[in-house]
This record gives C-alpha cells, structure tokens and sequence, in this order.
C-alpha cells in the first residue's frame, strides 16, 4: 500500500467514522505457495552438513517460499490477492494492494476497505457486530491465514496515526 492511499483511507475513516485496525500475518512469506513449476534451491543453513558423504557441496530444495529470497514477496501477494478477490473484495486500479467491498446486510449497507503491506492488512469497517461484513470476513481470514490482531492503528508505513473526535 502507497502512503498516499493511507492518508487517503484514514481521512475516508475519519470522515464515515470508520473504526481502523490493524492485522498482522504471521510469517507471512511463509504461507505464500512457489509456482507449480518454480524450482529454487540455496546454501543449506548455519548447522546443517553442507558437504556430504561423497564429498561434494550440499544444496537444498526450497518448498515455500522464505524470507530473503527475492520473489518471497511476489508469491505472498499471490496467494493472498486470489483469495481476497474470490471472497468478494474489488482491486483498487491506483494502488493494487488497496481492496473494497460493499455489501447490504439485512437491508443496511456495509463497507470494508483493506490496505496490504507486506504483511501487514490495514482495515476500516463501518459495522463489526456478529453477522457483520466485517465479522464474515475476520472469521474466514482466521480460518485460512496464521494471523494476529493488533488493534486499533497506532502506526503504519512508519507513520504514527492517533485519532480523536474531530481528526486522524
């Protein structure tokens, strides 16, 4: 997420009075999926035989896709993008890791924008009690991702982000 579009969804937030938090995906890189095709190897790590009993130089075999390596970022966003997209979300075109729904429940319209940063998922609502769209999609994002609620937004993109009556 750009930090043009924070700005932009915490001024939306403010003005609609939408509450903002923050969700965190735990080792996200981790979850993401290789390519069906992707081959990667590396340099076995700290503690590992890197020589083996016929004397040449070991290598491993990546199955998922790990931090430092230079597509690991790539293949979260494909993996978590598809998903946000098949449960209902609209792409932001200006910024692509911006995702908007809006959706009528029991005759009140509901609105839920997500913000993705690594791996990060900056989230403004304008309804979260049960049966809501906001509590539809945090219990099918708790039941396919590891992830951890930070709260209420203090920072974000090394922003820090306090909130009052009258501003954000």
């Amino acid at each position: 997420m750009r930090p043009t579009s924070l700005r932009a969804l915490a001024a939306i937030a403010n003005s609609a009075g939408m509450p903002m938090r923050r969700w965190d995906f735990v080792a996200a890189y981790l979850q993401g999926e290789l390519e069906h095709n992707e081959v990667v190897y590396c340099h076995a790590p700290p503690g590992y035989a890197t020589i083996g009993a016929d004397g040449r130089s070991r290598i491993c075999r990546v199955e998922k896709p790990i931090y430092g390596m230079a597509q690991a970022g790539h293949r979260w966003q494909r993996s978590l993008f598809p998903w946000l997209l098949e449960f209902g979300f609209t792409q932001c075109k200006s910024d692509p890791c911006v995702f908007t729904m809006t959706k009528m429940v029991d005759n009140v319209e509901q609105r839920l924008t997500l913000g993705c940063y690594v791996d990060d998922l900056f989230t403004l609502y304008s309804h979260d009690e049960k049966g809501s769209l906001y509590d539809d999609f945090v219990r099918a994002l708790t039941l396919r991702w590891n992830v951890e609620d930070e709260g209420p937004v203090s920072d974000l993109l090394n922003v820090d982000i306090s909130v009052d009556e009258s501003c954000v």
